[in-house]
């Protein structure tokens, strides 16, 4: 029997150690999708016991403690930090299979420095270690992220943002590491939403264009990129219901957000259709500014009416969306290359069914502009475990280019979660060893260390062209 999460935890042969303590941790991380908030790394946060930084705004383990029938009392409610804490150690010995477990552990081990095992038992010593630790200096916000080895983090950034936070970051000389923001226009194309109209005019005051017209909203949109490429974003995110591609004329679309803004109610086919206008639109401004786009799809949100009316969003109460619309994904892409406009462009699915599809549409897009000019993105949110990181590696191989992956990403409002970079590293590792164990793949290590480390980290620096050395 293995011991419990020791050094070649996830490694089970010879090769995939080597691949992993050699090549995997001799590269630092580049974080190019998350949640943090850019305000709590300029102000060094410090965080005053475990609760705060594992429970507040967590919705993972929010939805486990549910599973496990806790009263939300303890979850999101008037509980003490301590009592949250209990319960969720309570849990958390139970959560056999399920990557919490895995990535609780890996971050007591990694700042805590604590190698035991935390359940119902253990939870009062856990909590004075932990709350021990977390007063020490080297547990601020900056140190949390130096100590694991992260050279940049791209946030995510509305348009209307000042991103003040990002400049003090920038002129603060003490602090190393990039903070660069991630342009994320969801609610300047969410037309449907009742807050769509207050949103558009805080566009329009912030940018400074009178918006009367979709032209007008491209305008704003454009000012404003123009104004995150001056702070260093290079990044955009979507996240969107599926990829949509209803093509309408300059005048249809005209016409729908001329309804929208007299407080009409569109039909679900305008409304597709002013969003397909919209994508093809950021689409060309990503192409003209060298941007990388990314596109994060397959959710449905807000399921629980109920929990949602007390909490509201992004709070553990949203799904995978079942519908894949493929062919408008092939279509959009389309739409762009035709004209010589498709950025680079990573493609997020939910669903893990969507994995083949979206391997089968990367290929049809690519060129000699970059190495896998089209990516299939890390495997997200639901399938960020061994089994959907393994299979969503193992599509990518079978359809496409796995050595030019761009790897993995924290997608977390937790300063711990680099720890999933280690997580994601080993279950790399372990796969590719085994294809070389089994020999399908040569013990080449020349190759193999140039893979590893691309994956893990150089990769996503060429990719994304940051001002950084490869390793």
């Amino acid at each position: 029997m293995k011991q419990f999460m020791d050094e070649n935890f996830l490694l089970s042969t010879e090769t995939a150690q080597k691949l992993y303590h050699d090549y995997a941790t001799a590269v630092p991380v580049l974080d190019y999708h998350c949640h943090i908030n850019p305000q709590e790394i300029y102000e060094d946060r410090k965080f005053e016991n475990i609760t705060q930084v594992w429970l507040g705004g967590d919705h993972y383990k929010w939805r486990f403690m549910r599973s496990c029938g806790v009263d939300e009392f303890y979850i999101t409610g008037g509980a003490s930090d301590k009592e949250k804490f209990l319960k969720w150690a309570e849990c958390l010995g139970k959560a056999i299979g399920n990557p919490l477990y895995h990535w609780s552990h890996l971050e007591l081990r990694k700042y805590f420095d604590y190698k035991g095992i935390l359940n119902k038992n253990t939870a009062e010593e856990v909590w004075e270690l932990c709350n021990k630790k977390l007063a020490e200096p080297s547990m601020t916000v900056r140190n949390i992220i130096k100590q694991s080895n992260v050279t940049l983090i791209c946030t995510t950034d509305d348009p209307v943002d000042s991103l003040e936070w990002h400049k003090k970051i920038a002129e603060d000389d003490s602090f190393d590491v990039q903070v660069l923001p991630a342009w994320r226009p969801d609610k300047a194309m969410n037309i449907e939403k009742p807050t769509f109209l207050d949103y558009i005019n805080k566009l329009s005051e912030v940018s400074g264009v009178k918006i009367t017209t979709f032209a007008d909203v491209c305008k704003a949109l454009s000012v404003r990129m123009d104004f995150f490429a001056s702070m260093g974003c290079s990044v955009t995110d979507h996240g969107v219901e599926y990829v949509t591609y209803h093509p309408a004329t300059d005048a249809e679309v005209e016409a729908i957000f001329a309804k929208r803004l007299s407080g009409a109610t569109l039909s679900r086919e305008e409304e597709l259709q002013y969003k397909t206008a919209f994508m093809i639109f950021e689409g060309r401004e990503c192409a003209k500014r060298n941007w990388v786009s990314q596109l994060h799809y397959g959710c449905k949100r807000d399921n629980n009416t109920l929990r949602f009316e007390q909490l509201g969003p992004d709070t553990g109460y949203d799904c995978i969306n079942n519908y894949a619309p493929s062919a408008e994904l092939a279509d959009y892409l389309n739409a762009l290359i035709k004209t010589d406009e498709l950025p680079k462009t990573i493609i997020y699915s939910l669903n893990p069914n969507d994995n083949q599809a979206i391997g089968t549409i990367l290929g049809c897009f690519q060129d000699s502009t970059a190495v896998a000019k089209i990516q299939q993105g890390s495997a997200w949110w639901f399938n960020d475990h061994k089994t959907g990181m393994q299979d969503q590696m193992i599509s990518l191989a079978n359809l496409g280019n796995l050595s030019g992956f761009v790897g993995m990403l924290t997608d977390s409002r937790s300063f711990l979660s680099y720890t999933r970079h280690d997580y994601f590293r080993r279950i790399l590792c372990e796969l590719i060893g085994n294809w070389v164990e089994n020999g399908e793949y040569p013990a080449d290590y020349e190759t193999l260390e140039e893979i590893v480390k691309g994956i893990c980290y150089n990769n996503a620096v060429k990719y994304f062209g940051f001002n950084l050395e490869t390793k």
